[in-house]
């Protein structure tokens, strides 16, 4: 038997130093299901402020235990996106890393045109 109690974990990280995204309409890439996620990306508010060079991520996974593997998947995200102003939402029904890094290439793609 588990030491980890039921339910669904939420992880929150946070990058600074990204540059600034500027302003987008929201991003939904993926589907929650059995083993696959979604991630949203939304500008986040205040980009005049500190808050344009944040990038926050939050996790909420039913895959509990695995705190470290995301810590290195999103760290990976923000180390060759270095987005800034950005918040990310993750909700995972136990995805690989592979398929999270997938999901996050995709929405950053569908932004693309704001980063320019």
């Amino acid at each position: 038997m588990s030491d980890l109690p039921a339910g669904l974990e939420t992880l929150d990280f946070s990058f600074s130093g990204g540059r600034p995204a500027g302003s987008f309409a929201p991003v939904l890439v993926g589907v929650v299901g059995s083993g696959n996620l979604e991630v949203m990306l939304e500008a986040a508010p205040g980009a005049d402020d500190t808050s344009a060079t944040v990038c926050a991520v939050r996790v909420e996974t039913s895959a509990r235990g695995f705190g470290p593997i995301w810590q290195a998947v999103v760290s990976d995200f923000h180390d060759r996106h270095g987005l800034g102003g950005v918040r990310v939402s993750i909700n995972d029904m136990g995805a690989t890393p592979a398929v999270v890094s997938l999901r996050l290439d995709q929405a950053v793609a569908e932004i693309g045109g704001a980063l320019r």
